[in-house]
């Protein structure tokens, strides 16, 4: 992996980390493009990169992060369904990883969601994170499971999950925020730990890209967290739908034409 690819991987990662487009069917495209979707640093460095994600929430929210301990309980009970689902199902979920039409019919299926999803729930009486009750937070988590399948996207499902639990748009995309924290953290943790077990190593050049992707990342997630508050709340998700649909069908049509459309 060279600087550049390194930075555009990134960049990708810090702009759909946080939006319900899928960042995983996005890394695949990209990593695959590039030809580098079969170095095992690959793998570790997208996965290893979404510390400079979870940065960028807890700077731009971090009066929330320091408010009371409820907060964490309430986090908490938001991540344990897929924390203790993710833990369970690690290799099936990499199974799903590695056949990329899983990917591509899950980013359809939920871009059509996301078309319709506006008109199927309307705004919701929490219009605070104060409004996340345990109970509420519970079938956020739940919703979370869904994103268990790769290109459902965990941003999308939890979203829609806060929202279906009578939030309105911008407390739902906030929470979701908050909730990737913990996710996030437990998830590279997680997958830097299983690759550290494999005995391969990092070089002084990979421990370079690692630390500029996730500086990298942290800027433009820092850019994309805000742009999109705004924008879901004036638009809602009807364009993230039609884009998602779109990146859906590119993927097939990339495997298609004989793409090695790999990430794992």
């Amino acid at each position: 992996m060279t600087l550049f690819e390194s930075i555009i991987l990134a960049v990708i990662e810090g702009l759909t980390e946080f939006l319900p487009v899928s960042s995983t069917g996005h890394m695949i495209i990209a990593s695959s493009l590039m030809g580098i979707a079969d170095d095992p640093f690959t793998k570790t460095f997208t996965v290893a990169i979404q510390f400079g994600a979870i940065l960028s929430v807890v700077v731009l929210y971090y009066k929330r992060f320091l408010q009371s301990i409820t907060f964490y309980k309430k986090l908490w009970v938001a991540f344990m369904p897929a924390a203790l689902l993710g833990f369970l199902l690690d290799d099936i979920i990499d199974m799903m990883l590695s056949n990329v039409l899983v990917v591509a019919f899950t980013l359809l299926a939920g871009g059509v969601v996301l078309v319709f999803i506006d008109s199927w729930i309307k705004g919701g009486e929490g219009k605070d994170a104060e409004n996340v009750t345990y109970a509420r937070a519970l079938k956020i988590g739940m919703f979370q499971c869904i994103a268990m399948i790769p290109g459902v996207s965990r941003s999308a499902a939890t979203i829609i999950g806060g929202m279906a639990a009578k939030l309105d748009r911008k407390t739902a995309a906030e929470f979701s925020f908050f909730l990737a924290v913990p996710t996030m953290f437990a998830a590279t943790i997680y997958k830097v730990y299983s690759f550290a077990k494999t005995g391969i190593g990092v070089s002084p050049e990979q421990i370079n890209l690692l630390l500029i992707g996730n500086l990298v990342g942290f800027v433009v997630a820092i850019f994309a967290i805000k742009s999109f508050i705004a924008f879901l709340t004036k638009y809602g998700f009807l364009y993230f739908g039609y884009y998602r649909i779109i990146l859906g069908v590119l993927i097939i049509i990339l495997s298609i034409l004989g793409v090695d459309l790999q990430l794992v």
